[in-house]
């Protein structure tokens, strides 16, 4: 069953390896490169590259054997368990928090997480109505911004709902929850 735990499941089990956005050398097509901040992983200048909207892939045929090796050795990266933990650490403390905080650690699956329109999530993906707990602020948040993030986790009986404000000032996350669909 998906929602089973696992007993050895931890942030430093589940980290993933490193992602990579995939780019070719402009005007030689057919090689591609992992792109990292100023280049590729194999030295080649970001000014010489095309972007591609994609991730690199290390054992596909057409990568760069040097890039290749490099993404293989990068070190691995937390998992979103973990990226989301951080996050809601930030939110005003409480039993809901508490509560999503031991999920996360425990390995509960992130079903969602999008940033948008608010008046869009909020429509389509929040659910409000059907949440017991928080809803309120949740919606608030909502309309607070033209544009916001949403995480939805689920764990054995609870579904939480994640609202993060816009990057630097926003705010904290906002935390909501309602029983799990049956």
């Amino acid at each position: 069953m998906i929602d089973e735990r696992n007993d050895g499941w931890s942030f430093a089990t589940a980290r993933v390896a490193a992602r990579f956005g995939a780019c070719e050398v402009r005007g030689a097509p057919g090689v591609e490169h992992a792109g990292g901040g100023r280049g590729t992983l194999c030295g080649i200048a970001a000014r010489c590259l095309t972007c591609r909207l994609h991730l690199f892939e290390p054992d596909a045929l057409q990568s760069c054997r040097r890039c290749r090796r490099a993404a293989k050795d990068a070190p691995t990266e937390p998992c979103v368990q973990e990226r989301l933990h951080g996050r809601v650490r930030a939110a005003a403390g409480g039993r809901i928090r508490e509560e999503l905080l031991a999920a996360l650690r425990g390995g509960a699956p992130v079903r969602l997480w999008i940033n948008g329109p608010s008046a869009d999530l909020a429509g389509f993906h929040a659910r409000l109505d059907e949440l017991t707990e928080g809803a309120g602020p949740a919606a608030e948040a909502f309309a607070a911004a033209a544009a916001i993030g949403m995480a939805v986790v689920e764990d054995d009986r609870w579904r939480f709902l994640v609202v993060l404000p816009g990057s630097g000032d926003g705010g904290p996350p906002v935390l909501a929850r309602g029983l799990r669909d049956p």
